[in-house]
């Protein structure tokens, strides 16, 4: 799935002073969001939007072309890092015990948004094919075929999370990650040593190349008639998860801020474009032959090492790279990315900041509505010859819609009928 990520302060000291992403949860702060968290989360939703339109030119220039991370390192690096100061608090107030009851509602709510959304795009897929004539098959453009004529064991299989289509896969990893919340917050009570141990050996039990044990590690079974896996591996994944967790929970310590660092970081990102995409492989394999030719058996040797599924180190690498560059130019305590001075520039600015931002705050919500959304898109387009400039069309009201969810999420999440007079 999506690109630029931070490395967030943890919590306020004051209410209007900038945190210290060292600092752990408190339990009597009140819970106050970080500005980059929800910056960047808001970017991501927008590239995940782009990322999931059938047949989107758009796709070919988004940052996962140019590089081994993409939009779902974001995704779930900052979804680690809201779980730490929504749920890391909880721990704190409330004890082990109501705080894994915590974590196991949003589990519940996670659940049941990816059985909504499966049923809602199946519905939509089945409408078009049944009352609509049209050249393409959209049950089979998303292998939901298996669903429909053995709809009985499959049903079975989606509740039990053993039949998890490749476009519905990425809320059964967070929600398998969110529940190794409880026992990463147990382990925190031997030491932070442990958490790191554990999460270590979790990523190694899913990435076993790593220590010479052979290609397959421990995976969960995605559909019953074939041998394919989850395409997004929770026991590879919660390695980036708790590593977002740890730095919002002050578990790890920020970053310095360094030029060098800075230097090393872009220079990694750059170097790697060549070998980060396969996109990028071809380009420049058509341009230079024999640069190509060098490249290729690179190319092929460290497919684990970039692999998405189980979450290459290559992956981590790269995102880490790529996070520590959004920390800078954030700023300290995300002070780039809140807007001064009353310039037409400043009040632009100050606006797009809103806007995005709003849409990072309701991430769950415009995830899920982007998910259905790209598809009726696709089919919109399949209507056209998708060119240029109604392909652009298509991707800013894409844009638009997910910006009116993202409000009217925030705005029933206020609940305003129960507000006094």
């Amino acid at each position: 799935m999506a690109e630029v990520s931070p490395f967030p302060a943890s919590r306020a000291k004051a209410a209007n002073k900038p945190a210290s992403p060292t600092a752990p949860l408190s339990a009597a702060a009140p819970r106050v969001r970080d500005p980059r968290l929800d910056f960047y989360r808001g970017i991501a939703m927008f590239i995940i939007l782009v990322a999931h339109i059938p047949g989107n030119r758009w796709t070919g220039w988004i940052p996962a072309r140019f590089g081994f991370s993409d939009a779902t390192e974001i995704f779930v690096f900052c979804s680690g890092m809201a779980s730490a100061i929504a749920f890391g608090g909880s721990f704190a107030r409330r004890g082990w015990w109501l705080g894994t009851a915590r974590v196991l509602f949003r589990c519940w709510q996670v659940f049941w948004a990816h059985i909504g959304l499966f049923f809602f795009v199946a519905m939509t897929m089945a409408a078009l094919d049944t009352y609509g004539a049209f050249d393409k098959t959209y049950i089979n453009s998303l292998n939901l075929q298996h669903f429909f004529k053995d709809p009985a064991p499959q049903l079975v299989g989606l509740f039990t999370l053993t039949y998890v289509p490749n476009y519905f896969d990425i809320l059964p990893m967070y929600l398998v990650v969110l529940a190794l919340m409880p026992l990463m917050m147990g382990l925190e009570r031997i030491g932070l040593w442990s958490i790191a141990l554990a999460s270590a050996l979790i990523w190694l039990a899913a990435n076993p190349y790593l220590i010479g044990l052979g290609p397959d590690g421990a995976s969960l079974p995605a559909e019953p008639w074939s041998a394919r896996e989850w395409f997004f591996n929770p026991f590879g994944w919660q390695l980036l998860f708790f590593t977002g967790f740890a730095f919002m929970k002050g578990w790890l310590p920020k970053p310095p801020v360094s030029a060098l660092l800075g230097v090393v970081a872009a220079a990694f990102l750059v170097l790697s474009a060549p070998f980060g995409s396969w996109k990028v492989f071809l380009w420049v394999d058509a341009a230079n032959g024999d640069l190509g030719d060098l490249i290729r058996p690179w190319w092929k040797t460290t497919a684990q090492w970039r692999e998405k599924t189980d979450f290459g180190l290559l992956r981590y690498a790269h995102f880490l790279a790529l996070a520590y560059l959004g920390w800078l130019i954030a700023g300290e305590g995300g002070k780039r990315l809140i807007a001064s001075g009353h310039s037409l520039s400043a009040r632009v600015w100050a606006y797009l900041l809103g806007i995005i931002t709003k849409v990072g705050q309701q991430s769950l919500a415009v995830f899920v509505f982007s998910m259905a959304l790209a598809r009726l898109i696709g089919f919109a387009l399949d209507q056209t010859d998708r060119g240029i400039l109604i392909t652009a069309a298509a991707n800013l009201a894409g844009f638009a819609l997910i910006i009116v969810c993202a409000y009217a999420a925030g705005w029933f999440k206020s609940q305003p009928w129960r507000a006094k007079r």
